[in-house]
């Protein structure tokens, strides 16, 4: 735990990956209730011991706390920092309650991430499920994406009329998803999804949190997070 160039309190400490989806959410949920912390960028390839030691499973994103708390879920993190600060109301849904939004996202990371994860990269499944490229697992993938499209026509967001902790959990995957052929997902008979997946990524929160910083260096004081 190192404290903040700007003040004398100790800062928790996130170790993050730009392009995860997971590290994606957690930082879009710290920035919206204003926590601040050390940033360390790191490599999911070359991963930092101090990291390991806190998290053996060696995935991002991992909080520390002061008290030596570690927390190494996105969701868990997302919810630690808004039951200390809420302002946006991200656990108060206009639509549903809580418990709904916490279902719609096991959904999002357990069956939709599964098969985005083999859409994606199909060279690592698709020989040993038989598959002959990534568009059955694509295919698959439907029934959920056309369930956040008749959520949306009923709200401009997953949780209602203002943004929330569906929203934001939900998001980097849907952008994951999109990115992989942007062309095919432009195509299809979702405009309500493409203009909730692009108001999001045009916001000025996702574009803080997806601010670039220099690889951390094991011995050295991260970076402030957010970015000044």
């Amino acid at each position: 735990m190192t404290r903040s160039r700007l003040s004398p309190q100790p800062l928790p400490v996130l170790y993050s990956f730009r392009r995860c989806p997971y590290a994606m959410r957690a930082r879009l949920a710290l920035l919206a209730c204003g926590e601040r912390c050390e940033l360390r960028e790191v490599l999911l390839r070359d991963k930092p011991a101090d990291m390991l030691a806190a998290s053996p499973k060696g995935t991002v994103p991992v909080l520390t706390l002061d008290d030596g708390t570690v927390i190494d879920q996105s969701l868990d993190i997302m919810l630690w920092t808004l039951s200390r600060n809420d302002p946006g109301g991200w656990l108060r849904p206009s639509h549903g309650t809580l418990d709904d939004a916490l279902a719609l996202i096991a959904e999002c990371d357990g069956d939709f991430k599964a098969q985005l994860d083999r859409y994606k990269y199909p060279a690592r499944y698709d020989a040993a499920e038989g598959l002959a490229d990534g568009a059955a697992h694509r295919d698959r993938t439907m029934p959920f994406l056309d369930h956040l499209e008749d959520r949306l026509t009923r709200a401009p967001n997953l949780g209602g009329d203002n943004a929330s902790l569906a929203d934001a959990a939900l998001m980097p995957f849907v952008r994951q998803f999109a990115a992989v052929d942007p062309i095919w997902f432009g195509s299809q008979p979702r405009p309500r999804l493409r203009a909730w997946l692009d108001e999001w990524t045009g916001s000025a929160l996702f574009i803080q949190a997806m601010h670039r910083y220099p690889l951390w260096t094991a011995g050295t004081t991260g970076e402030e997070f957010p970015p000044r």
